[in-house]
């Protein structure tokens, strides 16, 4: 991959304008993976701008996990509204108890994810999927069947392979120049 900023923000071979686009964030997946990977976290103006590349914006969709009662999340949610972002909120759950007896806590928007990438079929020419779990495969290979062109928008190091090998483009996130804010 080039570190070439125009690479990333400009028209590649192939592209047009007028291709719109679905850019689906979760949001959950890309904290942890630019949390563990560099101490930062994804400036979702900038990941906008390369999901688009000079394409047309049909959606853009961010799916947050929130903590109950917890009203941190709430200026990362302003913010992303003020972008352009659809904000899709869940609070995380109780899913079970590990072993040693400790709560294991649930709030993936995997499915959720899923049926957007169906309800946007004939809409876009382009989704980008921003998460790097390899459970989207299947669904990345439906939407291909259905002529759509499927990008992955991820960290490499924390991106599924058999998610990078099915998508039409992987952008490696890490090597982008801008691509984060640090934590505060």
């Amino acid at each position: 991959m080039s570190t070439n900023d125009d690479a990333f923000t400009t028209l590649q071979p192939g592209e047009r304008a007028e291709h719109r686009v679905a850019l689906l964030a979760d949001t959950q997946n890309l904290y942890y993976a630019a949390r563990d990977e560099h101490g930062a976290h994804v400036d979702y103006e900038r990941l906008l701008a390369v999901a688009l590349r000079g394409r047309t914006l049909a959606q853009a969709s961010a799916y947050v996990v929130e903590r109950e009662g917890d009203r941190t999340a709430f200026p990362f949610i302003t913010k992303l509204s003020a972008l352009g972002y659809r904000v899709h909120r869940r609070t995380v759950r109780v899913h079970r108890s590990d072993d040693e007896g400790r709560l294991v806590l649930e709030g993936d928007w995997d499915l959720q994810i899923a049926a957007d990438m169906v309800r946007t079929l004939g809409h876009v020419d382009v989704i980008v999927l921003a998460s790097g779990d390899g459970d989207f495969v299947p669904m990345v290979k439906l939407a291909q069947e259905h002529g759509v062109r499927v990008e992955v928008a991820a960290f490499r190091a924390a991106t599924s392979q058999a998610l990078a090998d099915a998508a039409d483009r992987v952008v490696d996130l890490s090597a982008l120049p801008g691509m984060f804010v640090q934590n505060s």
